[in-house]
């Protein structure tokens, strides 16, 4: 079986002059991150390798929330920052065999779509409410019976959690 956690940058700033790149998180962001961390750890979702955008805003989130899940291996793919569904999901089909857990820290609308497009079977109404939201630190947990990364196919998953930030705490909104 393959594990695949796909959470999306905790909420970031919009600092003038600032390329979005190099864009840092804001205060709610720096609240939610470690919240996640947590909550993933405590859900027992430990992933063994980080696939992370290059962006300043999601490395940013990779520290709040690592610290919490062990912290595993992280591996920094500028092919993750704004990548639509299809670039990220051939980053993701890369991943060491050996690996049997992976969580992507990537970038809407590309992470969304993925996780919308893997996740063919699970709960219908979580189904339905991720495939028309994906928030900041959201995060989507999707099973595979696959035998390696590279089999990962749309629609073949099954969609374990989804959880967004105002889930596991209702101050931290998105």
């Amino acid at each position: 079986m393959r594990r695949l956690i796909l959470l999306r940058h905790a909420k970031s700033d919009r600092p003038a002059g600032v390329a979005d790149h190099e864009r840092p998180l804001n205060d709610r962001g720096r609240r939610a991150a470690p919240a996640v961390g947590a909550h993933l750890a405590e859900a027992g979702f430990r992933p063994e390798l980080a696939l992370v955008s290059t962006a300043t805003r999601t490395r940013e989130t990779w520290e709040a929330i690592s610290a919490a899940l062990g912290p595993p291996e992280a591996r920094y793919h500028r092919e993750i920052y704004e990548a639509p569904s299809t670039r990220i999901l051939d980053v993701i089909r890369g991943a060491p065999d050996a690996v049997e857990t992976v969580i992507v820290i990537g970038h809407n609308p590309g992470l969304g779509d993925l996780a919308a497009t893997l996740a063919g079977e699970g709960p219908r109404k979580e189904r339905a409410r991720l495939a028309t939201e994906f928030p900041t630190a959201a995060y989507a947990v999707i099973d595979f019976d696959a035998a390696t990364w590279s089999a990962v196919s749309p629609g073949q998953g099954r969609l374990e959690r989804y959880v967004r930030p105002r889930d596991i705490d209702p101050a931290l909104g998105g």
